[in-house]
């Protein structure tokens, strides 16, 4: 049995896992669920035959020494494989994950599409979380792709192993593997940022130096993407501070509330329809809220704040995720309750927004005529109507006291109107009057002034006569009788 034959087996049948252990016959992981082939189970022989050719000399003493070793091991035209070898019971074993040489977009795993503008960032540090086998590695490779299409800048990945082929297109891509291209991650990160990079992702931030380094790239201005092994963002901002020394706690408690951007934690959960698996994402961006809880130790309190800013910054949490796909009939109710880290919390949103989800998924509200919890639920059902139907009469009683105040105004308004209507007639009708007037006295005053004049041009003909020696007759002007 060869290698490579199981190899492509593993891709041709879509499973995103390969397991060799001696004394059992291989195992596929399809959807989640390990399956054994029908086929005769590995001896300790075949196996050793098997993973020792593909390791390098200086990979094969790292598993003389540490008993495990990473591999990144290709098959043209098949796929690339990151592969774990390790030693169990004495003997040899492996895992190995499939790697599509196609990288995924975020569209093509249909994951938010707030994660895009994470590609778009000036700098900081993005991390993404999960347990083993929940799309970590793919999604950054789906976010590195974005980049690459999309912005101008240098990329410099440090991985171990190298598992995602990232090639050159808008920007330029730089990718090291520890063991093959650095000694250590902590040697590649001191001499990163001589590198002249602008994008710089970390395979695995496995200890307090990778971490300590990361956020100082991020401070001096780099855009740093790296993931790390926990459920949720709170814990993933725990495990940080947990790994620092305590007397550093305050300090890296500050830097991550400055460096930080987003956290996205991340499970598979199997599809409704059988066809594969889907991701259940929890967003969490360093707002403002977000930053100074970080800062004062209150990690507490970072879940409730990103599930009030779904609509502002665009979060969500594991169980708001897992809503949206029940709501799109994406998984089954049984898988959400399974997967949930909150059930109660689960159940309690689905009660409250849609509640014949939870009824169609529990099969009707009275699955039992004498389950005392399933009157309960309805009656936690009606109150929960009888609140929101309050505030829906609340909100009308609102309303109505708006409608009213604004019709108030707009009848004030009109009677405003009327009155300035009416004095303009007033102002023209008085300003028509005076022009009469006004008309009348100009009339007057030509008359008199007419008068005036023939009356003067009497008197200087007097004058004119009475200077030439010409007595007036006692009927003629002042000497009138």
């Amino acid at each position: 049995m060869e290698l490579s034959e199981l190899l492509k087996f593993t891709a041709k049948k879509g499973a995103s896992d390969l397991h060799l252990k001696p004394m059992r016959p291989p195992l596929l992981r399809l959807n989640g669920k390990m399956i054994p082939l029908k086929t005769d189970a590995l001896s300790p022989k075949q196996l050793e035959d098997m993973l020792l050719p593909i390791l390098t000399p200086f990979q094969r003493e790292r598993l003389d020494q540490n008993l495990a070793v990473d591999v990144g091991y290709g098959l043209q035209g098949v796929a690339r494989f990151r592969a774990n070898i390790y030693t169990q019971r004495g003997s040899y074993a492996a895992a190995f994950r499939r790697i599509p040489f196609k990288l995924p977009t975020i569209d093509d795993l249909e994951l938010p599409d707030v994660l895009t503008s994470f590609a778009h960032l000036p700098a900081g540090m993005v991390i993404v979380t999960g347990p083993t086998g929940s799309g970590k590695s793919t999604t950054l490779a789906a976010i590195m792709k974005e980049i690459t299409e999309k912005r101008p800048v240098h990329i410099v990945t440090i991985e171990d192993p190298i598992e995602y082929l990232l090639s050159d297109g808008v920007a330029a891509v730089s990718q090291r593997e520890v063991g093959t291209d650095t000694p250590s991650f902590k040697e590649a990160l001191k001499n990163v940022v001589r590198q002249d990079p602008d994008v710089i992702m970390v395979g695995e931030m496995r200890d307090w130096e990778t971490m300590q380094t990361a956020i100082t790239a991020a401070e001096t201005g780099h855009l740093v993407f790296s993931t790390l092994h926990t459920n949720n963002a709170a814990q993933s901002i725990d495990r940080m501070l947990d790994s620092c020394p305590p007397a550093l706690q305050r300090q890296v408690r500050s830097q991550l509330a400055l460096v930080l951007r987003a956290i996205v934690s991340m499970k598979l959960v199997e599809k409704t329809d059988g066809a594969g698996l889907t991701a259940v994402v929890e967003v969490m961006i360093n707002s403002p809220k977000i930053a100074k809880h970080i800062e004062q130790g209150e990690t507490k309190d970072i879940l409730e704040e990103i599930e009030s800013s779904v609509g502002y910054y665009r979060m969500q949490s594991m169980n708001q995720s897992l809503l949206a796909l029940l709501v799109h009939q994406k998984i089954d109710y049984d898988k959400a309750m399974e997967i949930s880290t909150d059930p109660e919390d689960l159940s309690l949103k689905l009660r409250k927004l849609f509640p014949q989800i939870e009824e169609s998924f529990r099969g009707g509200t009275m699955a039992s005529f004498n389950d005392f919890s399933v009157i309960t639920g309805l009656l936690d059902t009606k109150k929960l109507y009888e609140e929101q139907e309050e505030k829906w009469k609340m909100r009308m009683a609102e309303v109505q006291e708006e409608v009213v105040r604004l019709r108030q105004e707009v009848d004030d308004q009109r009677r405003l109107n009327d009155a300035k209507a009416k004095g303009y007639a007033d102002l023209e009708s008085e300003a028509a009057r005076l022009r009469n007037e006004t008309e009348r006295a100009q009339k007057d005053a030509a008359q008199k002034i007419a008068a005036l004049n023939e009356r003067i041009k009497q008197l200087n003909q007097q004058l004119a006569d009475y200077a030439g020696g010409r007595k007036p007759a006692a009927n003629e002007g002042f000497f009138k009788r």
